[in-house]
């Protein structure tokens, strides 16, 4: 669709950094996880990329737009949001070297997709911007290269149409919603879809399945709900001077 548009690619360091953010998006996390799968369960890796929204709040002002605004009370709300996330999941700490190394690959991928995330919202919406479009395709289309590259020399099948994921329609029209939204939200407000899919996934089984939920399941969906809640809607403040929010001012 880009090359039939004849839409504006991105070049010289725009190109870098946009192929750098999918690789940060997707592959990174990708391969950690992979990694280690056999390590550490399903709630622990969950808990973990609840973690996202803080790690882009103190990365934002160093990667993100030059222009970027800082919500008010953000890495309080993104450490409320993880609280709840703590009452209603359990987390597994490490108990071997081999678990440990586990959770601190998890850990660097959550770093890793809030990093990215921070690039990529700079590049979708500071001027010049490249077409939506051709970024989007240079950002998936690297990570693609790279997971291809990395599966032909891991994996030993040969591809088939049963390999086609039967959710390929939904993973597309995320992908598409992904990037619309990276223009027209901050940040810190895109990896708020890290705490609010379990919230909602947690609210959807609540109602079909209606099963008995303790208090402290309560108080984590509330706490969740509160976290996620204020990085959608809370006030911006205008832009440090320094730009950082970790800089300090001399009296």
């Amino acid at each position: 669709m880009a090359l039939v548009r004849r839409e504006q690619w991105p070049s010289g360091r725009t190109l870098r950094l946009s192929a750098a953010a999918g690789i940060g998006l997707f592959v990174v996390p990708a391969v950690l996880i992979a990694v280690a799968k056999d390590s550490i369960d399903d709630s622990t890796r969950l808990v973990l990329f609840s973690l996202v929204p803080i790690f882009a709040v103190v990365l934002n002002p160093h990667l993100g737009t030059s222009s970027s605004v800082q919500q008010r009370g953000s890495l309080a709300a993104s450490l409320v949001a993880v609280t709840g996330t703590l009452f209603v999941f359990p987390l597994e700490l490490p108990q071997t070297i081999a678990t440990a190394f586990a959770f601190a690959g998890i850990l660097a991928a959550t770093a890793s997709v809030a990093a990215a995330n921070c690039v990529a919202a700079r590049i979708a919406s500071e001027p010049p911007a490249p077409s939506m479009l051709s970024f989007a395709t240079v950002v998936t289309g690297s990570s693609a290269l790279v997971l291809g590259a990395l599966g032909a020399l891991t994996e030993h099948h040969l591809p088939s149409a049963t390999l086609v994921d039967p959710w390929l329609a939904l993973d597309l029209l995320a992908l598409a919603l992904l990037f619309w939204l990276m223009r027209r939200m901050t940040a810190v407000r895109m990896t708020t879809r890290f705490i609010i899919a379990p919230l909602l996934a947690n609210l959807i089984g609540l109602a079909f399945l209606r099963p008995g939920v303790q208090t402290r399941g309560w108080l984590g969906l509330t706490l969740i709900a509160m976290g996620s809640g204020w990085l959608l809607l809370a006030p911006e403040d205008e832009p440090e001077r320094t730009g950082s929010s970790l800089s300090i001012h001399q009296p």
